[in-house]
């Protein structure tokens, strides 16, 4: 099985807000997107940049995985910010309302030409109506794009929908659309983010939500909500105990010849066993970090 790298919780930190990138190093999300984009003014835009690359060389934020939301393809601040943040090589480099496979090679190729280290990931936002249509091309696109991003505010006000509790039915069928074109190209999906930071409950059911339809974390806008986050998002203590019972199970009956394996009166099958040992890898990964 390939290495998982768990990302339940993916914190937006606004860049130009220093005191939130030294708070951000006591947060126990899993990852971190310092943003340059939607979170700092036109002013600051500069001032912000430097500060998420000072806050990605200072090498402070321990297990965090730590990715930059740069500026769109476009825009003013664009191009400087894909040279600054590859040159301080995070682990990421995010780019808002990618909408083509052409995009993504032309960002990986200015990402190896400002000297991106081989470790730093491209990840991209879908958010747009035609980046929805073509998800599976953009997913597919290149090796270097290893995480997908949904943009459900945006997804939402391009269409002219409304937010609404459980997510109106265009919101889902994005999401669901791709995430099946994600996991066709064998790559990691983020769900949205959650408005209301003073609805606990409402966020509760939203990440369960994600984790039901099989999104592998949900990126969020308060730290408040690291926490239900990673529940969400983790297997429980149940869930890790029952996995290691039904590989058990499943190869001792093979172990003895027999054609069909039940456990806990259900039968298994291959597709069980894979699902329980991805389980189990999720699990170490967390316990390693």
């Amino acid at each position: 099985m390939t290495d998982i790298r768990p990302r339940r919780s993916v914190l937006y930190m606004p860049g130009a807000n220093e005191r939130a990138l030294e708070k951000a190093k006591s947060i126990d999300a899993d990852a971190l997107i310092l943003d340059l984009e939607d979170s700092v003014a036109p002013d600051s835009k500069i001032a912000g940049r430097e500060n998420v690359c000072a806050a990605v060389r200072s090498g402070e934020y321990g297990h965090r995985e730590l990715a930059i939301r740069v500026n769109s393809i476009g825009t003013e601040w664009h191009d400087d910010d894909i040279a600054a943040t590859s040159a301080a090589g995070p682990d990421a480099i995010l780019v808002p309302k990618v909408e083509s496979a052409a995009q993504v090679l032309e960002l990986v190729a200015k990402m190896e030409a400002a000297g991106a280290p081989e470790s730093t990931q491209l990840w991209a936002m879908i958010e747009t109506p035609k980046a929805l249509l073509h998800a599976e091309e953009i997913a597919a696109a290149h090796e270097r794009l290893t995480v997908i991003v949904m943009g459900t505010n945006d997804v939402v006000n391009e269409t002219y929908g409304l937010h609404v509790p459980g997510r109106n039915p265009v919101v889902l069928t994005s999401l669901s659309w791709t995430l099946l074109a994600v996991r066709a190209a064998g790559k990691v999906i983020i769900d949205g983010v959650y408005n209301n930071v003073k609805d606990p409950e409402g966020f509760d059911a939203e990440a369960r939500q994600g984790r039901e339809m099989g999104f592998d974390g949900k990126t969020l806008i308060h730290p408040n909500q690291v926490e239900p986050a990673n529940v969400a998002f983790s297997p429980s203590e149940a869930d890790i105990e029952r996995a290691r019972d039904m590989i058990s199970t499943f190869e001792e009956a093979k172990a003895e010849g027999k054609g069909v394996v039940t456990f806990n009166g259900k039968m298994v099958e291959e597709l069980h066993i894979r699902d329980a040992k991805r389980i189990l890898a999720f699990a170490d990964a967390l316990a390693n970090r």
